[in-house]
């Protein structure tokens, strides 16, 4: 189905979803590297990954021409941490396929506003070709969270506070031991960062985050719910599971 410009693809369970996004991602890092020798990619993380990484880095892909970015790491986390997002990547996808290059948000720099800028302007060097994202049970789109969310940022990357309900997502994930040791502070790729991207892949599964998705694609296109802004971009694939597309209106 189709929503605003905004593609929808439903299918049985999250592997046949992931399934399907990385076919699609596949096709346009191939499409990028057709055109101009190599393509720019951002990775998302989180569980709701699993599958599409998985599958992802079993397609016949050309890694040593694509530069990586990523979404959003945690302030002052290190990369050792088993809830970072770097050591995440790292370990589930690029240490495996090995792209010519990665460009990972270092989240304790000792320069946060250095690390910020040089961020920025990797990101304005290398327009990316495809985005691969998720929406958080609070319709966050990276750690876009509805009281900080900005459709309108002009910030590419910047430092924000998490609200309550993502904190208790990624604690309910399983990634801190308690609550309390969730950080309260992430850098994130703004809206616009996401939006000028040329192709996005977002990949939604789970009965959590039907009320998310029923949100981003019945609800009015504003803050209150991020991921709805997805419903401007010219060139967005949504993909969910039977779960997560369960209080879609067809």
């Amino acid at each position: 189905m189709q929503v605003d410009n905004l593609k929808i693809n439903i299918h049985t369970n999250e592997q046949e979803a992931g399934e399907a996004a990385a076919l699609f991602v596949e096709s346009q890092i191939k499409e990028a590297i057709e055109s101009k020798g190599f393509a720019n990619v951002i990775l998302a993380t989180g569980t709701s990954q699993f599958a599409f990484i998985e599958a992802l880095k079993k397609k016949s892909i050309a890694w040593d021409k694509i530069r990586v970015f990523h979404l959003d790491e945690y302030k002052n986390l290190s990369d050792e941490h088993p809830a970072s997002f770097r050591k995440y990547l790292k370990e589930r996808i690029l240490n495996i396929v090995k792209p010519a290059h990665v460009h990972l948000i270092d989240g304790d720099a000792e320069d946060l506003e250095v690390m910020i800028r040089s961020y920025e302007d990797l990101l304005k060097k290398h327009p990316v070709d495809i985005a691969c994202i998720g929406i958080g049970e609070n319709g966050h789109i990276a750690f876009n969270d509805p009281p900080v969310a900005d459709f309108n940022d002009p910030k590419l990357v910047k430092v924000v506070e998490l609200d309550d309900a993502c904190r208790k997502q990624q604690f309910g994930e399983g990634w801190f031991p308690t609550l309390d040791d969730v950080p309260k502070y992430a850098v994130t790729l703004t809206i616009p960062a996401i939006l000028q991207c040329k192709a996005i892949s977002c990949m939604v599964p789970g009965k959590r985050k039907a009320q998310a998705v029923s949100d981003a694609i019945h609800g009015p296109i504003n803050t209150s719910c991020p991921a709805s802004i997805l419903r401007q971009h010219p060139q967005t694939q949504l993909f969910l599971d039977e779960e997560s597309s369960s209080l879609i209106n067809a």
